[in-house]
C-alpha cells in the first residue's frame, strides 16, 4: 500500500493512483528530455479523430493491410522502458477527479507528515515522476512532482504519499 496515492477532498471522484503501472501508459514522456524540448498545445480529441480518420480513409483505399512487425523497433522500445526515467502529466489525474468548482488548490501530502500546498492551475500543468533509470522510485517516491516549465528539475517535490484537493 505505500506505493498507492489516494487524491481525495473536494472532488467529484476520489481516486486511487498506483505509479507501477504508468510505464504502460502511452501518455508517460521521457523526463530527461521533457523540459528541453518546445511543447504544443494538441486538442487530444481533435487529433484522436483525426489519427482514426486517415486509417479509415487507407483501408477503405488499400484494404487492411498491415505492415511486418519491425523486431528491432520492438526490442528498442523495451529497452527504453527498462531503462528509462519517465514522467506522466498529472493533469489526467486532476480532470478524471473532477475538482469543484470551488476548488483552488492541490495539497500533496508527504510521507514525513510535511503538506506542500500548491494553486490547481500549476499542478495541472505539471508532472509525476515515477522512474528513474527503470527503477519505481522506491527510496523517496512513489512519485516526485514537476512543474510543467521544469523549474524544480533539479529539486522536485519528493515522498509524495496522497494528493488532497480543497
Amino acid at each position: 500500500m505505500e506505493n498507492i496515492i489516494l487524491v481525495k477532498g473536494k472532488v467529484k471522484y476520489p481516486l486511487t493512483l498506483d505509479p507501477g503501472v504508468w510505464i504502460f501508459d502511452d501518455r508517460k514522456v521521457d523526463l530527461t528530455t521533457y523540459f528541453d524540448q518546445e511543447h504544443e498545445v494538441v486538442n487530444e480529441l481533435e487529433a484522436y479523430t483525426k489519427s482514426v480518420s486517415e486509417h479509415w480513409d487507407r483501408e477503405i483505399k488499400e484494404g487492411a493491410i498491415y505492415p511486418p512487425i519491425n523486431k528491432s523497433v520492438k526490442k528498442f522500445e523495451k529497452e527504453k522502458i527498462l531503462n528509462g526515467t519517465f514522467a506522466i502529466p498529472v493533469k489526467y489525474f486532476i480532470q478524471n477527479a473532477e475538482p469543484a468548482e470551488e476548488a483552488t488548490s492541490v495539497t500533496f501530502l508527504l510521507s514525513n507528515g510535511e503538506e506542500h500546498s500548491l494553486p490547481i492551475e500549476d499542478v495541472v500543468k505539471g508532472l509525476f515522476g515515477f522512474s528513474f533509470n527503470g527503477k519505481p522510485l522506491k527510496e523517496n517516491g512513489p512519485v516526485h512532482f514537476y512543474y510543467g516549465n521544469g523549474s524544480n528539475r533539479e529539486n522536485p517535490i519528493t515522498n509524495i504519499q496522497g494528493i488532497s484537493i480543497s
